[in-house]
């Protein structure tokens, strides 16, 4: 794909580093600046408070990389990437949200329902209403060639006390824990986009989480066992409407955590968050969905992020920082005490893979390669209130990486420009 110019954003630099500070104690934030630490160019693509750009795995963009869906204070909205012109596209509540980049469609659920609206024309149909059961229903998920939804939901009645299936961490283990402990009955669910056809399969009294298709095979899911991560074996794929799901990471040792899994773009890679054990050992790690192969990147502590993303050719990572209360500041289980001074790191980070530059360990009896990345800070975080996390994801072609952050106040989507402005 060619590279777009540097105006792909639409404007030219206007913020200069000093104007961009002052700025910032202003009622409205800056449209643009250059990060002052960096030397990166930073946009605002969002015009409205409350404009806030997808969970990390959720696909927010177009195939041809024209246009971003965001959530709004009024429904959703896409963005014009070259313009930065904004259009509604769905008025009122709008949950479980998904773009099909191909079809060009937004898909989502409200009252019920999964509904279908067309991000140009605007045309909306309800894909199908849910049964009564579902309507805590957590997704969506869509395939590789945009004809199935799929999620997953709790089976029969729930305890009025409990917490939905689509209810997240938040850094609440508490709450978490105590959702996890009710082992209630769960199943994973598929819907044809064409004929509303519901199927659900692989019932589980295991908490079926964050559901993913695979980029490229349209029948191969990945879902979690969500829960206390140093609890669970979190990462797990399975083939549409069958029931003998396969763990891709087993644990190795007391208290070690993996999950915030996600997919490359070619399907051929789950990348996921490990820690041997929590809070000690950071690493980005991933295991090859058909070989087995298994590659691991050590992380700084203070480079630790609350989620990790990839470009869409592989070649780079980002991640989002993590804030006070991360587990990159806390000692390892069961002491769980805030470091002094903090070790945390609040930046958008951005990573690149040394080529070539691996040597092999052995770890639960298995080959793992172990490589290096170097890490550039793009944007300083240090204002933004880690409660909302920023949740990274590259642009289609690779130039910008998109981010919500409240540091300036309210909740706005921004970008950052990978290549330096100075």
């Amino acid at each position: 794909m060619m590279r777009p110019s540097r105006r792909h954003f639409g404007g030219a630099v206007t913020a200069l580093m000093s104007l961009a500070w002052l700025a910032f104690g202003a009622d409205a934030p800056p449209k643009e600046w250059i990060e002052p630490a960096t030397g990166h160019r930073v946009v605002r693509l969002s015009q409205e408070p409350g404009t806030s750009s997808f969970y990390f795995h959720q696909n927010g963009y177009t195939a041809s990389g024209d246009k971003l869906v965001v959530g709004t204070r009024d429904g959703l909205a896409a963005i014009d990437l070259k313009t930065r012109e904004i259009s509604p596209v769905v008025t009122g509540r709008a949950g479980n949200v998904v773009v099909g980049g191909k079809t060009r469609q937004v898909f989502y659920t409200r009252d019920g329902s999964i509904y279908a609206t067309h991000l140009d024309t605007r045309a909306t149909r309800e894909v199908i209403k849910l049964p009564a059961e579902m309507r805590g229903a957590s997704g969506l998920a869509l395939n590789a060639d945009e004809t199935v939804l799929a999620g997953s939901y709790v089976a029969g009645s729930r305890p009025t006390n409990a917490p939905s299936a689509s209810t997240r961490t938040g850094g609440q283990e508490g709450g978490l824990e105590a959702r996890w402990a009710l082992h209630l009955p769960m199943r994973l669910y598929l819907v044809n986009i064409q004929s509303g056809e519901l199927k659900s399969f692989h019932p589980s009294t295991n908490w079926l989480n964050h559901v993913q298709f695979s980029p490229a095979d349209p029948r191969l899911l990945m879902f979690c066992h969500e829960g206390p991560w140093h609890k669970v074996d979190r990462i797990w794929t399975i083939r549409t409407g069958a029931d003998d799901a396969h763990l891709m990471h087993p644990r190795t040792m007391e208290n070690e955590i993996a999950g915030h899994e996600f997919f490359s773009r070619d399907g051929q890679w789950i990348w996921y968050d490990l820690q041997t054990p929590r809070s000690k050992e950071f690493w980005l790690a991933a295991v090859n969905v058909e070989s087995g192969e298994r590659i691991r990147y050590p992380i700084e502590r203070s480079q630790w992020s609350v989620h990790f993303n990839i470009s869409w050719d592989g070649k780079l990572f980002a991640g989002d920082g993590g804030g006070p209360n991360s587990v990159a500041n806390l000692t390892p289980l069961p002491e769980r005490r805030k470091l002094d001074p903090p070790a945390h790191g609040q930046w958008i980070y951005l990573f690149k893979p040394r080529p070539g530059e691996f040597e092999t360990i052995t770890v639960g009896g298995e080959k793992i390669k172990v490589g290096k990345l170097d890490e550039e800070k793009l944007v300083d975080l240090s204002r933004h209130d880690y409660r909302l996390e920023p949740n990274v994801a590259f642009t289609p072609d690779g130039q910008w990486i998109v981010f919500r952050s409240n540091m300036h106040g309210a909740t706005h989507t921004y970008a950052v420009e990978i290549a330096k402005t100075r």
